[in-house]
């Protein structure tokens, strides 16, 4: 993490149709997890490749196994109905806590042994964090009989990641990212007012407490926490800077944020002004959502203005998300190919710019 303007993916890559057909095959049971693992096996290592081609540092699997980012969690532990509510986006169905939590399996091990097996770069997985997954597979209606508050189940979720996060650092993974898009969209009162969330200092405080319950257990391994705005087919579902949040993310116990700020619904990087003197930026310089590819110059000068408030010791790079968090979001492969080229060249440029 020493080398100025590394560059990272947030963790999802735009999955093939056929690899999205089995994702579906395995959910509805007409594919075994088995049989499904092997068509995975044979479809990720064009994943890794892709990105070393692309010219990144940090490298995942695409996150191919996984329908999303959150279900990676009730895909591998008991208590879930799968497919209970709307997501935020209204296009695909969020799970519900309807039992107590009983895990299976490995979360995420098993596919990041694959990917350390396979990848030429430094290796890089990602898991949500508690206070998501409360917020998106908690229901009142639905899960009060397992756990009667949102924050009792977020508890329940600490020692399953803090042992996952343990079972990485094993596996040899070069770097843990924590998702929690949601402490930046408390930012936004639509936001707010349609999840419910009436106090913003205490949602932040919560956040806050259970990203730190689980970052603690990955002891030496470098962490990101991963902050954007939510998308699906190109929209983002928040509009916020990240004034509301930026002095809390000095009390949080990771070493750096992958922050969304080629997004306009960012309002700017003037805020990094403010920015923790002992973190590391992870800057979002690529718009996923926006299908014309940046130059690397372009991207180079995104990454000018930022540096007026963050040196070049302290700033990676990074895509503002990952380019598809579902499965079923509809983003191209090809495109993600040629974004991800661009961000590595235009650190390069930024290097030789500013010195070694």
């Amino acid at each position: 993490m020493n080398k100025p303007f590394a560059t990272y993916v947030v963790g999802s890559l735009p999955r093939p149709r056929w690899v999205r057909d089995a994702i579906e095959e395995r959910r509805e049971g007409k594919l075994a997890p088995e049989a499904a693992d092997r068509l995975f096996d044979s479809a990720i290592p064009a994943a890794i490749r892709m990105q070393e081609r692309a010219g990144l540092d940090y490298v995942s699997d695409g996150e191919w196994r996984r329908e999303s980012y959150v279900k990676v969690f009730p895909e591998h532990v008991e208590g879930f109905h799968l497919e209970a509510v709307p997501s935020v986006s209204g296009a695909i169905k969020d799970p519900a806590v309807v039992g107590r939590l009983n895990q299976k399996g490995p979360l995420t091990a098993n596919a990041a042994r694959f990917l350390k097996k396979l990848a030429k770069r430094r290796t890089i997985v990602a898991l949500p964090s508690p206070y998501i997954l409360g917020w998106r597979t908690w229901h009142a209606k639905l899960s009060r009989q397992a756990y009667p508050t949102r924050e009792e189940f977020m508890e329940a979720c600490v020692p399953i990641l803090r042992a996952e996060i343990r079972l990485l650092v094993e596996v040899g993974i070069d770097h843990i990212q924590i998702d929690d898009p949601w402490l930046l969209m408390l930012g936004d009162p639509d936001h707010r007012k349609r999840i419910g969330a009436s106090n913003v200092s205490s949602e932040i405080d919560l956040c806050v407490r259970m990203v730190n319950a689980i970052a603690t257990a990955a002891g030496d391994v470098p962490t990101s926490m991963h902050l954007c705005h939510a998308h699906f087919n190109r929209q983002r579902f928040s509009d916020t800077g990240y004034e509301p949040i930026i002095e809390a993310l000095g009390d949080i116990k990771v070493r750096r944020f992958a922050m969304e700020f080629a997004a306009p619904q960012s309002h700017g990087v003037d805020v990094l002004a403010k920015f923790p003197k002992n973190k590391i930026v992870g800057l979002g310089v690529i718009d996923h959502c926006d299908s014309a590819i940046e130059t690397p110059e372009t991207v180079a000068e995104r990454v000018e203005a930022a540096l007026k408030h963050v040196p070049a010791d302290r700033m990676t790079l990074n895509p503002d998300c990952g380019f598809s968090p579902s499965a079923q979001n509809p983003m191209n492969f090809d495109e993600a190919y040629l974004k991800l080229t661009s961000m590595c060249k235009a650190a390069d440029i930024l290097r030789r710019r500013h010195g070694p």
